[in-house]
């Protein structure tokens, strides 16, 4: 496990809202969450789980991550995503937590390390932190994560669900 990953919203929200924020460090003790992240994030009432989680969890890290790296420039991602890559270009090594495609593609051709919330789960699943993924994803999607059905079937093959 590493020191520390970046997050972007969507993981954040969703995690919190079907009841597994925690697994979210699975990646890193500390995870950063740049501050136009957390504006994103409340926006939502103060009783949503993202909202309160970003309040509670003292290893949910609020940063400012300065000005949005300009390799950036030449792809169509919002400013959340911006601000999560931008933190991982400046701190080699550092994973970033993505769920849209656009920044993942993103992430990839920079080089950077990148996972989104269905690899949470199912990492979760490979190290025994949860007894089986089916469940979890099934709380993601109800929490609004999109998986398509055969995303999920060929996500559950490979851990033997």
């Amino acid at each position: 496990m590493a020191d520390e990953a970046v997050t972007n919203t969507s993981p954040v929200i969703i995690l919190a809202k079907a009841g597994w924020i925690h697994l979210l460090q699975i990646t890193a003790e500390r995870i950063v969450v740049p501050d136009v992240v957390a504006t994103e994030i409340r926006r939502y009432t103060s009783t949503d789980p993202g909202v309160v989680a970003l309040s509670e969890l003292p290893w949910l890290d609020i940063v400012d991550t300065g000005p949005n790296d300009a390799r950036l420039l030449a792809y169509s991602i919002d400013p959340g995503e911006a601000a999560v890559l931008t933190w991982a270009l400046a701190h080699p090594g550092v994973e970033a937590i993505l769920d849209d495609l656009p920044a993942r593609s993103c992430a990839r051709s920079l080089g950077l390390r990148f996972r989104g919330t269905l690899g949470l789960i199912l990492d979760a699943k490979r190290i025994g932190m949860i007894a089986a993924a089916r469940p979890v994803i099934q709380a993601a999607r109800d929490a609004g994560l999109y998986l398509s059905d055969s995303v999920i079937a060929e996500a559950l093959t490979r851990v033997a669900e």
